[in-house]
């Protein structure tokens, strides 16, 4: 044995990356809360937001003018979310801002269809100004990186989708249940759901399997008259079908994060009524939580977790079989697979040191780019 002390590792250098945005779970969890070597601004507060509010959108960084103004308080741009609204002459402007100042750009492809915009032709070309400019990509699923290199010839890094909730909570029990409860969470009605066909088989499988029952929850703002999001129709099939015992329908305001992850763990099952869609941080909460998840075959779902999936897609519907099929693999394969709190905080290490390692990189090719 050396009598010579192993000297301690070097210190990383801070990079100060510009998250857009940095309040989001997701971006939150891409950092470990001891130094990682990464320092994420703070959400700007946009205008209108009081003081005490967490609220981020619209990103107030994606306005050229606050890359000129705060260009020297970080090194390296990361977009996430949040640019629904720009338009792809907003977007370049954004970009040209950042070349201007010589700094890095990267984009992490959560989304190749926007879930929350009907008609895929403002998305797509959003992506055809941002994945060809970025400096590096990431995404989460293999199956999304051969989309990204197909339709741009780009390479992506693929990092999984760090944990939702929170490590504490994450290791506690699951609540004991006699029963094997069916949700479906209709939210305010998405653009990117279709419900009523998949509570119709849902309610259908529940009454035909003893021990079963099935739960819909939705948002008050779908029951309201006066709100954008009021659905008679959809109420009234669903407060239908409660009244015929098929089902139980709670309408809800929104779910605090506590009350998200009660629900969720109340549940056996999360299906997920989707047509169109990429990634689900729905997904993630529920493998947190021990939840069995029944995802649609559109997107990637089925790579970012285990799940059962089935047939359901803008174009080709429901295949009302494979969603049976579905409920049975999660009975049948009860308790559901459970991440770890230990296997998700070094999921999490790993993913933050992923991040460091790029930013680090692409750091290093553009200090050469610019000798």
């Amino acid at each position: 044995m050396s009598d010579h002390p192993t000297p301690p590792a070097p210190a990383l250098r801070q990079i100060r990356v510009a998250s857009v945005p940095a309040g989001h779970v997701y971006v939150r969890h891409c950092s470990v809360p001891e130094s990682d070597g990464v320092t994420r601004l703070p959400d700007p507060r946009p205008n209108g937001a009081p003081s005490t509010s967490q609220r981020w959108w619209p990103p107030v960084m994606l306005d050229p003018a606050w890359v000129s103004e705060h260009h020297e308080d970080f090194d390296v741009f990361h977009l996430h979310f949040g640019f629904d609204a720009q338009s792809p002459a907003q977007l370049t402007a954004l970009l040209k801002s950042l070349a201007r100042h010589r700094k890095p750009f990267v984009y992490t492809v959560h989304d190749l269809r926007n879930p929350h915009q009907p008609d895929p032709a403002a998305h797509d070309a959003a992506l055809d100004v941002i994945v060809p400019a970025a400096d590096r990509l990431i995404t989460l699923t293999p199956g999304a990186a051969r989309v990204i290199d197909d339709r741009w010839g780009r390479t992506a890094t693929v990092l999984p989708h760090p944990h939702v909730v929170e490590l504490p909570r994450l290791a506690q029990a699951r609540p004991q249940r006699d029963r094997f409860r069916i949700g479906v969470h209709a939210k305010s009605l998405r653009p990117n759901m279709s419900v009523l066909p998949v509570v119709r088989v849902l309610a259908e499988a529940a009454a035909e399997s003893a021990g079963t029952e099935l739960q819909v929850n939705v948002h008050r703002d779908v029951a309201d008259a006066a709100s954008s999001a009021y659905a008679p129709a959809l109420m009234n099939e669903l407060r239908g079908l409660a009244d015929r015992g098929r089902l139980t329908l709670h309408v809800h305001d929104y779910f605090d994060d506590d009350q998200l992850w009660d629900y969720l763990a109340s549940l056996d099952l999360s299906v997920l009524p989707y047509v169109f869609g990429t990634h689900s941080g729905w997904l993630e909460a529920c493998h947190d939580l021990g939840t069995a998840v029944a995802a649609p075959d559109c997107g990637f779902y089925a790579q970012q977790r285990p799940c059962s999936t089935y047939g359901h897609t803008q174009d080709g519907g429901l295949d009302e079989e494979s969603l049976r099929k579905a409920v049975l693999t999660a009975f049948d394969g009860r308790p559901a697979p459970r991440a770890s709190a230990r296997q998700r905080a070094q999921e999490r290490a790993e993913v933050a040191a992923s991040h460091y390692a790029l930013y680090d990189d692409v750091l290093r090719e553009a200090s050469c780019g610019w000798l």
